[in-house]
C-alpha cells in the first residue's frame, strides 16, 4: 500500500478533523493508506523541550516521513493570513529533501482553518503551497467539479479545502466542508496512484 502523508498543526483540534477526514478520503482510493502526522507547537521558550512522541494525538512528523510518502496533505489554522510558527519551523528544516530532490514530482494539496470567513483562509493555502512548489511537488487543487464550491457558504476554495471556526455550536464541520475535505484526500491519492502507474 502507497502512503498519502496527512501533516498538519492544530493546537485547537479543528484542523485535526480536518486531517482525519482527508485520511478518509485517501483511503476510499484503491492501494492507497494514510500516514497522519502532526508538529510540536514552538515555544517563546529556547529551553524548552517537547517529547518526542506526543502524549495524545498522532505521531510528531519527521523528514523521513516525507521521504517515504507517495504524496501529502499539509494543513493548519490560518494565522494573519499564513500557516503558523509550529508547521513552517518544520517545514524550515527540510533543506536535506530539498537538495536530494526527495518530494520533486509528488502530488501534495493543503487545508485550513479560520474563525473569521474572511480572515486569510485563501492566503494561508497559498502560501503553504510555496515550499511545497520548491521541493518541486504538484499542487492538487479542488476543481468546480466539485459542486460544493458553488454551495458552501463557510469554507471550501479552490485552492484546497477550508473551513469556518469562530463558533462550533452553531458552525461544526459543515456537509460541503466535509465533502471538500474527502475530495482532496482522494484526489491526492488518486493523483500518487496514476503518477506510480506511469513510471
Amino acid at each position: 500500500m502507497a502512503e498519502i502523508l496527512v501533516l498538519y498543526y492544530s493546537p485547537g483540534g479543528t484542523t485535526a478533523e480536518m486531517a482525519n477526514v482527508i485520511a478518509h478520503g485517501v483511503e476510499q482510493v484503491e492501494g492507497m493508506q494514510a500516514r497522519i502526522r502532526s508538529v510540536p507547537p514552538v515555544s517563546a521558550v529556547s529551553e524548552q523541550v517537547e517529547p518526542a512522541i506526543p502524549d495524545t494525538g498522532p505521531l510528531y512528523a519527521s523528514n523521513e516521513d516525507l521521504e517515504e510518502c507517495a504524496g501529502l496533505v499539509m494543513g493548519s489554522p490560518t494565522h494573519f493570513g499564513n500557516m503558523p510558527a509550529a508547521l513552517k519551523h518544520f517545514i524550515d528544516n527540510t533543506s536535506a529533501l530539498w537538495m536530494s530532490g526527495a518530494l520533486s514530482g509528488k502530488p501534495a494539496g493543503v487545508f485550513t482553518a479560520s474563525t473569521s470567513l474572511h480572515g486569510g483562509q485563501e492566503t494561508t493555502l497559498l502560501t503553504m503551497m510555496l515550499p511545497l512548489l520548491h521541493h518541486g511537488m504538484m499542487i492538487v487543487g479542488l476543481p468546480y467539479t466539485q459542486l460544493e464550491l458553488f454551495r458552501t457558504e463557510t469554507g471550501g476554495s479552490p485552492y484546497g479545502a477550508s473551513r469556518l471556526t469562530d463558533d462550533l455550536e452553531k458552525h461544526p464541520l459543515s456537509d460541503d466542508e466535509r465533502a471538500l475535505c474527502l475530495a482532496l484526500g482522494k484526489r491526492v491519492a488518486e493523483a500518487a496512484r496514476k503518477l506510480a502507474s506511469s513510471n
